[in-house]
């Protein structure tokens, strides 16, 4: 009989996951206080070094903010859902990205700014998904959003080639009412899109590019979008921070 997989991290680093789960399942909610360092030892039987480790860690994380003289306070920001299902339709005419739409909807600024639009050989899970042939390019359009001048998303969108050369797919320029609605006006609109979603430690160039604080976790959202007959018109890989984050998926039952 194999034994019990134990837990072999730094003690701070469990009592750090332990209070991040209160955290993030609103157990703890935004502005309250922590519990002081001698409570903290009894609760965890441990030293108040570890305590300040495991503290220390959180607030790196920025799930805790410290203030001088009164105490340690959870985080104002609670974790935000975000719900794919609410992007899946094209923006009205003369209207923003959906994206953007939301952020507003939620008294949050929200903007993009592109990082790179050309033609790639795209990564094997993407050219699969396009159904591109071994050696054949994609349109890549990568960019970066933001709410409240925070960075809250990296994306890298893929277009089969044929359908994006010569199009505004292929300008490094923002589209208006972004790619649902082009892809609309194009004659390929949106039927449906299957996301896979997962965690994993984040890149360097996300890292960066996401403000990731320590070993934070990124969560990857693998995007398929298809129109008519079935057919891939957009594959996007979007990585998220997951210490601000959930994805939310609301589903009926006929």
């Amino acid at each position: 009989m194999p034994e019990p997989h134990q837990d072999k991290r730094p003690l701070a680093d469990r009592i750090a996951a332990e209070i991040r789960t209160l955290i993030m399942s609103g157990e703890w909610e935004p502005g309250k206080k922590v519990p002081t360092n001698a409570q903290l030892r009894e609760q965890f039987n441990t030293s108040n070094v570890t305590v300040q480790r495991a503290l220390q860690i959180l607030k790196d994380e920025r799930f805790l903010e410290g203030q001088t003289g009164v105490g340690v306070f959870v985080r104002n920001e609670p974790s935000q859902t975000i719900s794919p299902a609410h992007y899946i339709a094209p923006a009205e005419p003369g209207q923003p990205y959906r994206w953007l739409t939301e952020a507003t909807n939620r008294q949050q600024r929200g903007k993009y700014r592109m990082l790179n639009v050309s033609e790639v050989v795209p990564p094997v899970e993407v050219a699969r998904a396009l159904r591109i042939e071994e050696g054949g390019t994609a349109m890549l359009r990568s960019r970066i959003g933001f709410l409240d001048d925070r960075p809250a998303e990296l994306v890298h969108s893929y277009y089969p080639i044929e359908l994006a050369q010569g199009t505004r797919l292929g300008d490094r320029r923002l589209i208006p009412g972004g790619s649902p609605a082009l892809l609309l006006e194009m004659g390929y609109p949106t039927r449906s899109q299957d996301d896979a979603v997962s965690a994993r430690p984040a890149t360097t160039r996300e890292y960066e590019a996401l403000e990731i604080p320590r070993d934070v976790p990124v969560l990857e959202i693998f995007r398929i979008v298809y129109s008519d007959n079935d057919k891939p018109i957009e594959v996007s890989v979007l990585t998220k921070p997951s210490h601000r984050f959930k994805m939310g998926y609301h589903i009926e039952m006929s």
